[in-house]
């Protein structure tokens, strides 16, 4: 797919001028006028460059960094400004902007700027479609959980550890396994290890292997998982519930590179690259003694946050429509898809399991079901004993999000004002008129 490119200027026609020139290259370019409406646009359409002018009315071009630099830090962004100007585009770059181009400006300089910028940028190798982007297993609309999964591209073809945090279910096995997939070891064996499942006397022994005689009952000689993962990546899920006497030894092999099976009197080189996961709060447990500093910093050299389903629930139809299919193909029947208001029922619900709970609720949905459509009559009969919340209404949007809450609901709604404005508990007129103040043009959103 072509590069997106979003270009801010008051001046129509520069923003002209320059849309015929990136267009004729290739890219894919939207324009803004301001850097409010450029916010609204970033948050719709994921652009992977914006080319800023530095001097605008209301919000300028380093407003608009910063404010994009909150949220997207990897988004390159480069700096149009009158040679006057120049020092504080040096300023700029500084602070972060990617580079900066005079006024006028030469068409091949222009284009040599921007394709280091995308060379640069941390959205390469993310697949996108629309709206949605892929990475491994992993779908999503949600502007936070893009962010995350263009990071885990970047750092994807490097050996730098990794630890991924976030809720139970938000999908931490998956992106690990994306990281590797997506990595130079990909040929190389994926090994995973819940530290939280195995007793303490038995876990050592999985991850360090064992020498016949080592303790009662060792029959024979033992590889360990860290031998077992050679040349590929071994994971390490629920890194909080390990030991503390067991996370001495660890933090020993990872220094060292070298592991000592139990018993033997040697230690072996190992080639591994090491991903760990938890929901815990590790620098709390740290204060609290229960987890050692120094194997933290070594297992944090690049940290990944997941966010929870509640906080991504733009992205529910989607996952819901993609476990409908692999479910209908796991049981053979012929389901292809849910009424609209069973999916605001879903939109709706409390998923304190995150991902793993809408999955397992959608098979349940699948086994259950005798027609082609997943009805809102079989999504309530199901709810029972489950917890379940309205669906958020605007009043109770925070006033500071309101442009990120209205971009949700039209991403919700795949554009349709009618069904974004009931879900928001608004008539339409009052929702055109929220979108005109945010500067919101709905048809971004529309499927296709």
């Amino acid at each position: 797919m072509p590069s997106r490119i979003l270009i801010v200027d008051d001046d129509a026609d520069l923003l002209k001028l320059l849309q015929i020139r990136l267009a004729a290259n290739g890219y894919e370019v939207s324009c803004a006028t301001s850097g409010e409406e450029a916010l609204a646009r970033v948050a719709a359409a994921r652009p992977d460059l914006v080319i800023t002018d530095l001097r605008m009315d209301g919000m300028d071009g380093m407003a608009l960094f910063e404010a994009l630099h909150q949220g997207r830090p990897g988004l390159p962004v480069i700096m149009l400004t009158a040679h006057g100007s120049i020092p504080d585009a040096v300023a700029a770059t500084r602070k972060g902007v990617f580079g900066y181009l005079t006024k006028p400006f030469d068409s091949k300089q222009l284009l040599a700027e921007v394709e280091q910028a995308l060379a640069s940028g941390s959205g390469a190798g993310v697949e996108a479609v629309g709206n949605v982007q892929q990475f491994g297993d992993m779908l999503t609309r949600n502007p936070a959980l893009q962010e995350v999964l263009a990071r885990a591209q970047l750092v994807a073809g490097g050996d730098a550890s990794v630890l991924i945090s976030g809720e139970s279910g938000t999908g931490k096995e998956l992106l690990a396994r994306a990281i590797h997939r997506t990595s130079k070891r990909a040929e190389r064996p994926f090994v995973a290890i819940n530290c939280g499942a195995i007793p303490e006397n038995l876990l050592e022994s999985e991850l360090f292997g064992h020498v016949r005689g080592a303790f009662t009952g060792a029959s024979r000689d033992k590889a360990g998982l860290f031998e077992a993962a050679s040349g590929g990546t071994l994971f390490l899920d629920e890194i909080g519930d390990m030991p503390i006497s067991l996370q001495v030894k660890l933090l020993r092999v990872l220094q060292e590179r070298m592991v000592r099976p139990l018993g033997a009197l040697k230690s072996l080189p190992v080639d591994v690259r090491v991903i760990s996961a938890t929901h815990c709060d590790l620098p709390l447990m740290i204060r609290q003694g229960e987890f050692r500093e120094d194997l933290y910093y070594r297992l944090h050299v690049v940290n990944l946050r997941l966010p929870s389903l509640e906080s991504r629930r733009e992205d529910i139809p989607l996952l819901a429509q993609h476990f409908l299919q692999q479910m209908a193909r796991k049981y053979g029947k012929q389901v292809n898809q849910f009424a609209p208001d069973a999916i605001e029922i879903l939109v709706g619900m409390s998923w304190p399991g995150n991902i793993r709970q809408l999955e397992n609720f959608v098979e349940q949905l699948v086994a259950l079901s005798t027609t082609p459509v997943i009805s809102a009559v079989i999504v309530q009969s199901l709810l029972f004993g489950e917890s379940s919340l309205p669906a958020t209404s605007f009043e109770e949007a925070r006033r500071n999000f309101e442009r990120d809450y209205l971009v949700q609901l039209l991403k919700i709604a795949a554009g349709n004002v009618t069904q974004a404005a009931r879900l928001a508990k608004r008539n339409r007129t009052d929702f055109y008129k929220l979108l005109e103040r945010n500067q919101i043009d709905p048809a971004q959103f529309k499927a296709g």
